[in-house]
């Protein structure tokens, strides 16, 4: 017999471990799925294991994770690490992969708290080996306490100089940050400036930042375009336009970044209604006031929902693990309000980030001759000519050309293709829509699907 739950929560980064903490804490039956094997998400990635030093380093933002973690492995929730959850019914059945075997629960509620992906940069080179994300170099900071040598940090977004920062804080600073933003973004970002400032100390923390890694002597080279990775078996060099002059700098690590974008796989899949974010230039799932998506019962909270950092996920996690709760318990609602008067005053900022960070035209709509679809190895210009030729939407160049059919179903190509058929057929993002997307959501061996259901072990749990 299929174990039900109240509540299944995927990802345990802030938004779901607060939401598992007040659910679980109120009485509700919950259970978490987590792809990692220690809670945190990406943001508090290692945050229990890591030393003193290390905790130093990454700041005060990454070590308030501890207390969170703490209060999630205290709280009763039942916690799966090292799980996928890679299918999704429509009566809320999850079917999940752990330890090599795939079984299935059923929730009441279901809470997707899968968080953000890095937005594609497709420019040329940007394949080659040696070429990573920010992410990835601050990934290696928090788990491993590694600190990649001689890094050049190209892109933009705040994510760049935190981790240029962090680098600094290391005694391995980046070899050069390349910013590509375009002039007239500071214009466009003044307007959102008094609203910006009821979250200030976000402001000043940015500007702190940039301080350090300008007076530590790393070469920042603002308003950059043209950008090209150069290298035959792997990277050799980096070269772009600035203020007029060509430069190139050689380098064996390149490490891109242009913002993050909800991950909307699970959303997709579900078949949630998504609309269209001109401010974040992403797509998001529609949601109520109380972060529930089109389909009953299935809610969309932290950086998944819209991007709104750290706190502001821990705050939706508690707003919606209360909300679900008051169903069934006694819940404070003057609690409630409060947290949502406090989210309001963190999204105070965003606009002022968004304008100023909207992603660069070069990324936006590559060269002809760059891949876009990494797995497949399809250019922009295959995109556009198939646009040209009449396919109107993702899942149409997908039947041509296999993009979105790889190992990363889509998730690296899916916004940078949906971008070159906008443009090329001078339509907008909400007509052309996304991949359609299809079970599993990554992909897992055929042998746990013979053995489906077989290990009733698997499903047992155990409390945090």
């Amino acid at each position: 017999m299929t174990r039900t739950y109240d509540v299944a929560i995927i990802g345990a980064g802030p938004a779901g471990m607060a939401a598992a903490v007040e659910a679980s804490v109120a009485g509700l039956s919950v259970v978490v799925f987590d792809e990692q094997f220690a809670p945190g998400g990406q943001i508090y990635r290692g945050v229990e294991t890591a030393s003193e030093v290390r905790h130093s380093i990454l700041g005060r933002d990454y070590s308030r994770g501890r207390q969170l973690t703490q209060s999630f492995r205290a709280s009763p929730a039942h916690y799966f690490p090292g799980t996928l959850v890679w299918n999704i019914r429509s009566d809320k059945l999850l079917e999940f992969s752990q330890n090599g075997q795939s079984d299935k629960i059923h929730a009441d509620r279901l809470i997707i708290a899968s968080g953000a992906l890095e937005r594609p940069c497709p420019l040329p080179g940007w394949t080659l080996p040696g070429v990573t994300t920010a992410g990835a170099l601050q990934i290696l900071l928090k788990s491993a306490g590694i600190v990649q040598e001689a890094a050049v940090l190209a892109g933009s977004g705040p994510l760049l100089w935190l981790v240029a920062a962090q680098m600094v804080d290391a005694g391995c600073p980046p070899k050069a940050i390349i910013e590509n933003l375009p002039r007239g973004r500071t214009m466009a970002a003044l307007p959102h400036l008094f609203k910006a400032l009821r979250a200030r100390e976000y402001l000043f923390k940015g500007v702190t930042l940039m301080r350090k890694v300008r007076r530590s002597g790393v070469p920042v080279y603002s308003q950059a375009s043209n950008l090209c990775i150069e290298g035959d078996l792997a990277v050799s060099a980096v070269t772009f336009t600035c203020k007029g002059r060509q430069h190139k700098i050689s380098a064996k690590c390149v490490a891109l970044h242009q913002g993050v974008v909800p991950n909307q796989q699970i959303t997709r899949l579900l078949e949630c209604k998504h609309f269209w974010d001109k401010s974040q230039h992403c797509f998001r799932p529609e949601l109520n006031s109380n972060f529930e998506t089109t389909v009953p019962g299935v809610y969309m909270i932290g950086d998944g929902a819209g991007i709104a950092g750290a706190k502001a996920a821990e705050l939706q996690g508690r707003i919606v693990g209360l909300t679900i709760a008051a169903d069934k318990v006694p819940v404070s609602l003057k609690r409630i309000k409060s947290l949502k008067g406090e989210l309001s005053r963190e999204a105070s900022i965003r606009p002022f980030l968004e304008a100023y960070y909207a992603p660069s035209p070069d990324i936006l709509q590559p060269a002809d001759e760059t891949i876009v679809c990494r797995c497949e190895e399809i250019t922009a210009g295959k995109i556009r000519s198939s646009a040209s030729l009449g396919a109107q939407r993702p899942n149409e160049v997908k039947s041509l050309f296999r993009t979105g059919m790889g190992p990363c179903q889509g998730r690296v190509c899916g916004l940078a293709v949906m971008d070159i058929i906008a443009k090329q057929r001078q339509a907008e993002p909400q007509d052309v829509g996304y991949y359609r997307i299809r079970p599993p959501l990554k992909p897992i061996p055929l042998k746990e699907l013979a053995n489906y259901g077989k290990n009733k072990d698997v499903t047992r749990g155990e409390p945090v």
